[in-house]
């Protein structure tokens, strides 16, 4: 079953462009200006129920935009959507009993109160009964770890413990579909590692349709197969993000450390790929897939190697090259899953 149907979604914004000076200021008040900016132009994807999409893309290639228009926060210029068969925009009550939106660097909870003081909040506002609200919250802050923290002042919680709140106030009314906006942005690893590990065990059991966007691509990389990558307003490509990384990186990092600190001749690695960083007694290489094997073969067979490592290319460099449009390969997507 569809949850979300996106077809030739656009929002355009209409803004007042200034001239420079008093007397451009003066002028502006008889006669004004105005640029008109296309944040999403066109855009088509449908999410099926229970899927955990990547929306990705740089700032201001439209993600957030696009997510506030499936949230009922912003009307589109043109074009359609469909979310659990309503449309968002209109706001109906069965709509916003559905879905949730969390905004990384957006507060939901209020500053001065305790958080379980603005859950309490949010239970009556949802018409959610006691013995459930209960649980929920007993649940969830269990899973993230913050059940001692329930009871603090919201402003005193370190941003990991309050970004597990927000979540947890997102969560309160049990939606079908979950819209997050760099849920993880400014947390540590560990907090952003307890985030990641709820989010896939909350879909894989719940099977709440998640379109997730983020900059930090761990959290892409352990939680979405499928990736929707947005640039310039535009879908430039919807698939499996191992097809990205196969048309991106099809090749592998090999570094290798020699006996002593002594330079490893250029001459004797070369010819088995390209060098990308050197050091006192190791060489990084740049290898294509195919001839990795036979390549560490040589290098062992030729050099007093102490240590091998074998790596993947890291998918921030690799989504870097699509935005950088370093291949020809990866051609604008029409909205169709590959």
């Amino acid at each position: 079953m569809t949850a979300i149907e996106v077809k030739g979604l656009t929002k355009n914004f209409r803004t007042f462009k200034k001239s420079p000076g008093f007397m451009g200021a003066v002028k502006g008040l008889f006669h004004r200006k105005y640029e008109q900016t296309t944040a999403v132009k066109g855009v088509n994807f449908s999410v099926e129920e229970g899927e955990l999409v990547g929306f990705l893309g740089p700032n201001g290639a439209g993600k957030t935009t696009t997510l506030k228009m499936l949230a009922g926060l912003l009307y589109p210029s043109s074009g359609a959507a469909s979310v659990l068969g309503f449309t968002p925009w209109k706001r109906e009550d069965g709509y916003r009993r559905q879905f949730a939106l969390l905004l990384g660097q957006k507060n939901q909870l209020w500053w001065d109160l305790p958080a379980r003081e603005s859950l309490e909040l949010n239970a009556k506002i949802y018409s959610i009964p006691e013995e459930v609200f209960e649980k929920t919250v007993g649940d969830l802050t269990e899973l993230l770890q913050v059940k001692d923290k329930l009871n603090i002042m919201v402003r005193e919680l370190s941003l990991g413990e309050r970004m597990k709140m927000e979540l947890i106030a997102a969560l309160l009314h049990q939606p079908r579909v979950l819209f997050l906006d760099e849920p993880t942005i400014g947390l540590d690893v560990i907090s952003q590692k307890t985030v990641r590990e709820f989010l896939r065990d909350y879909n894989a059991t719940r099977k709440t349709t998640i379109l997730l966007t983020s900059h930090y691509m761990a959290d892409i990389q352990e939680l979405c197969k499928r990736v929707i990558i947005i640039d310039h307003g535009t879908i430039f490509f919807d698939g499996q993000l191992s097809q990205v990384i196969d048309r991106f990186a099809d090749f592998k990092l090999i570094t290798i450390h020699v006996e002593g600190t002594t330079e490893v001749p250029a001459a004797a690695v070369e010819k088995y790929g390209e060098v990308v960083e050197r050091g006192p007694g190791s060489v990084k290489l740049k290898v294509k897939r195919d001839r990795v094997i036979a390549a560490c073969k040589g290098l062992l067979d030729e050099l007093p190697v102490r240590d091998i490592d074998i790596e993947e290319v890291p998918v921030e460099e690799i989504i870097r090259r699509v935005f950088a449009g370093e291949s020809q390969d990866l051609k604008p997507a029409e909205g169709a899953k590959s």
